[in-house]
């Protein structure tokens, strides 16, 4: 038996006692971040807010399997939000769409949820009208002509059912309660209701695809509710992302269980505790950009350095080589050298260690 067949569903409750040091601790950070965040000015807060962003819809589509261009999405939330990251890279409509759905959810968190915004975020996410080579209903709720929908795993004919969610013609009546419930005034704490919306949501699962990724929105859009801010210091689906096994298992072992949903709360809230915790490195990536910044304010720097010296200060993927600046600037070898070596002489880069083929370059810190 599924919770949604429960008789009382969906009349949720969990063990408050058992969340609630976890939640205080969660809290405590979470107003932390937030405060540090607000002292460190406009610009850096929207520089964090955007590599936030970024991650958030990396991530949220890397849960369903789905991996999207890095430089798309960055390039389509710069255009969007008004911010200038260089060069801009022509984005799909297919990643216009996630990024716009994102930015709905979390930069307008006041407004209602309705039918129409959630049909809108839908048909954002599969503008072609299919999923992969799959045509499915959008911008609608899934009819299951095709049969019922159920969340399946394992090779054909050897498929694992791990969920299935309740019948089309409860849809109407399912999302009608659970929207006025979404837009009430708030009678629990900000956080439980993000998850508790994450939840319900997913467990109704009203389309035929990218009910994870929306629920995941709405989760989003009322954490920015509760921070009162629509720019996002931490990425709740960048660590789901890296739970993603637990993730799948307490949301089955939740919805295959009673109405009591404490297992849920308490593995929601612990995973935001420590996506906040995660945020901090955010932070430090900022700070480390803004102290750069203020030192080298007067050094020219052509194109080619001004994009290596970005890679760097968000953290470079492996060693920096002379090789890797030649082929991450589209330049040659005599170029990334010239490049190096002037940075070398002005003191922005150093040598590691390793020398010879080994040899590879640092920024140094200031």
């Amino acid at each position: 038996m599924y919770i949604h067949e429960r008789k009382g569903w969906p009349s949720f409750d969990w063990d408050q006692a058992t969340l609630m040091d976890s939640l205080a601790t969660t809290r405590h950070h979470q107003g932390r971040l937030i405060g540090r965040m607000e002292g460190l000015g406009f610009q850096l807060r929207q520089e964090a807010s955007f590599g936030t962003l970024t991650q958030d819809i990396l991530k949220s589509s890397e849960i369903e399997g789905e991996v999207l261009d890095a430089s798309q999405v960055r390039s389509s939330l710069a255009r969007r939000l008004g911010i200038d990251i260089g060069a801009l890279t022509p984005s799909d409509r297919h990643v216009d769409g996630v990024v716009e759905m994102m930015l709905d959810a979390t930069g307008k968190n006041f407004e209602p949820l309705t039918n129409d915004r959630l049909f809108g975020w839908h048909t954002s996410l599969f503008p072609a009208g299919r999923s992969g080579m799959q045509k499915i209903r959008v911008g609608t709720w899934r009819d299951d002509s095709s049969g019922p929908m159920q969340v399946v795993s394992g090779a054909v004919g050897r498929e694992k059912v791990h969920f299935q969610a309740p019948q089309a013609d409860r849809l109407p009546d399912e999302m009608a309660r659970f929207t006025e419930w979404f837009n009430a005034k708030e009678t629990i704490d900000p956080v439980l209701k993000a998850a508790l919306a994450h939840f319900w949501f997913v467990t109704i699962h009203p389309f035929d695809d990218g009910n994870g990724r929306i629920a995941r929105a709405i989760a989003d859009l009322s954490l920015a509710r509760s921070e009162k801010t629509s720019m996002r210091f931490y990425s709740m689906s960048a660590q789901i992302r890296v739970e993603r096994a637990e993730y799948y298992r307490s949301l089955e072992k939740t919805q295959k269980g009673t109405l009591n949903i404490t297992l849920w709360m308490k593995w929601f809230v612990a995973c935001l505790g420590r996506a906040i915790e995660g945020a901090e490195k955010t932070l430090e990536v900022v700070l480390r950009k803004a102290r750069f910044r203020e030192t080298t304010s007067q050094e020219p720097f052509n194109e080619r350095q001004r994009k290596i010296l970005e890679k760097l200060l968000e953290g470079f993927d492996g060693n920096l080589t002379t090789t890797k600046w030649a082929k991450i600037t589209k330049c040659s070898q005599d170029t990334a050298s010239r490049d190096i070596n002037d940075l070398l002489r002005r003191g922005i880069l150093h040598k590691g260690e390793s020398g010879g083929r080994s040899t590879h370059y640092l920024l140094t810190e200031r």
